[in-house]
């Protein structure tokens, strides 16, 4: 079995190392490598791993995530870098942190992996997008997708693409807790106790994305099915409509794939 290194212990980190444990890997082969001493004992505690120092956890790791911030990964990288095994796979969790950047910073031939997740990992509905850099091959990432797969769906992308997926998905939840939020706001308007408009809420977000995944119908029919002309949900849609709903979305998007751009430019 692998030895894995996760550096970076906050949530996301926390998530991966709880998806790793359920899917059967060793308490013993996963390390964690976390300065916040408070969360280090958190780790420890909640999951009975060790909590190393980046020598220790590093040198003997066959698969290493680097799961910090963008702009605490220069810092990171040159931390890991000296402790490296050779033919180790370097993982990184991190928006906007390309192949190239990391591959420069690590000793040369370095396997690297650049994965973009989503913060529903937590409950195991996690999306992640994986994209391999020059040093990797198919072995790598099966390794990396099997790896992840225990936080939910998994797809390959070409690196180029990132960007967009990160506005899409690795930003993408917090659009639909807007949505959830304005839905739930509406609904205590109109008179309905907080409790009840939340439930009616979630299980209806619920649903519907249930409905596209499990029928394999588009939106856009679903959409219309439930749509009678001159009806409730019409009126509704045509009101957002109004409001440019659709192109608000669009452009909150983009402006997210440009922050994403800009991350990887040191900005």
């Amino acid at each position: 079995m692998k030895k894995i290194a996760i550096v970076g212990g906050g949530m996301l980190g926390g998530t991966l190392l709880g998806g790793l444990l359920r899917s059967g890997v060793l308490h013993t082969n996963v390390s964690v490598v976390e300065k916040n001493a408070e969360r280090a004992e958190h780790l420890r505690h909640t999951f009975g791993v060790s909590v190393e120092s980046v020598e220790h956890a590093v040198g003997a790791a066959d698969v290493v995530f680097l799961v910090v911030k963008p702009q605490d990964m220069e810092a990171t990288v040159s931390e890991v870098a000296p402790s490296l095994r050779p033919e180790a796979l370097v993982v990184s969790l991190a928006a906007g942190i390309t192949t190239a950047f990391l591959e420069s910073r690590l000793p040369s031939g370095t396997p690297v992996v650049r994965v973009m997740p989503n913060t529903p990992a937590q409950v195991g509905m996690g999306m992640a997008a994986v994209s391999p850099g020059t040093s990797v091959d198919t072995a790598h990432l099966d390794l990396v997708e099997g790896l992840l797969s225990p936080l939910g769906l998994v797809v390959r992308v070409p690196e180029d693409m990132q960007d967009a997926v990160t506005a899409v998905s690795g930003s993408g939840p917090a659009y639909v807790f807007y949505v959830i939020e304005a839905m739930i706001d509406a609904g205590v308007q109109l008179g309905l106790p907080a409790d009840v408009a939340q439930q009616l809420t979630v299980q209806t977000v619920l649903g519907a994305a249930t409905m596209v995944r499990e029928t394999g119908t588009d939106p856009a029919t679903l959409r219309e099915q439930v749509t009678s002309p001159n009806g409730t949900t019409a009126a509704a849609l045509a009101t957002l409509g109004d409001r440019g709903v659709r192109d608000a979305f669009v452009a909150a998007i983009e402006a997210a794939r440009d922050r994403s751009r800009e991350l990887a430019a040191g900005g």
